[in-house]
C-alpha cells in the first residue's frame, strides 16, 4: 500500500522561545527540511502539519495542511500532535500515513520500511530500545474518524487512542540517535556539532 509522509510542525515551540522550530536553522538549512530530506525517499508523497508559517513550509515544495488550532496564536490553543495528525490523515489520498516530528534531522533512512514490515495492525509505532516514539508512527488512515472522535471528546494523549487500536511497537534499538529532536538552543547547538563530525 502507498504511504503518505507527514511532517508534523504544529507545536508551539515553547522550549525554543515560542519560535515555529521547523524553520529553525540548522546547518544552513531548516529543521524541516532535513526531516523532509530524510523521508521523501521512503514514502510516495509528503505533507506538512502546520499551524503557522503555510507559506514558508510550501516554499519546502509540500502541501500544507492545518489542524484548524491555534493559527498565529503564538501556541494558544495547540492541541498537540493528534490534532496534526488528524489533519494530515484527512488530507492524504493512500492508506497509510507515515508521521514524524520537524525537528528530528537525523530521522532513521528505514524508518517506513520497518515500520511496514511490523505487518497487519492499525498503527506501528517506534521504540528506540528504552522508551516508546509514539509521533514516529506509521497508521491506517482509516483512522481518521476515530481520532476525530477522541479529539471531540475532549482527548489529548497519543497512548491513550493507542490503547484504542491494534498497535505494534517497532525495535529500532540499534538507532536510537535517529528519534533525537530538538528542543532547546542547546539541543541544537548538540546537532549542528553532530553534523559538522559526521561532515568533517
Amino acid at each position: 500500500m502507498t504511504v503518505t509522509g507527514v511532517i508534523l510542525a504544529g507545536g508551539a515551540g515553547r522550549r525554543m522561545g515560542g519560535v515555529d522550530k521547523g524553520l529553525v536553522n540548522l546547518a544552513g538549512k531548516p529543521l524541516a527540511r532535513h526531516v523532509l530530506d530524510a523521508l521523501a525517499p521512503q514514502v510516495d508523497a509528503v505533507l506538512v502539519s502546520a499551524n503557522r508559517n503555510a507559506g514558508e513550509y510550501r516554499k519546502l515544495g509540500c502541501a500544507v495542511v492545518g489542524d484548524g488550532e491555534g493559527e498565529g496564536e503564538g501556541g494558544e490553543g495547540y492541541r498537540g500532535p493528534l490534532a496534526g495528525m488528524l489533519g494530515g490523515m484527512k488530507k492524504a489520498a493512500t492508506p497509510l500515513a507515515l508521521f514524524v516530528p520537524c525537528d528530528a534531522p537525523f530521522l532513521p533512512a528505514d524508518l517506513a520500511a520497518r515500520l511496514r514490515a511490523a505487518g497487519d495492525c492499525d498503527i506501528a509505532v517506534a521504540h528506540d530500545g528504552e522508551r516508546l516514539q509514539p509521533v514516529f508512527c506509521l497508521l491506517r488512515t482509516a483512522l481518521a474518524d476515530s481520532l476525530a472522535q477522541f479529539l471531540g471528546g475532549g482527548g489529548r494523549k497519543i497512548d491513550c487512542w493507542f490503547d484504542r487500536h491494534n498497535v505494534r511497537r517497532v525495535d529500532f534499538s540499534d538507532n536510537p540517535g535517529g528519534f533525537a529532536n530538538i528542543n532547546s538552543p542547546a539541543e541544537l547547538a548538540r546537532a549542528e556539532e553532530k553534523l559538522k563530525f559526521h561532515r568533517g
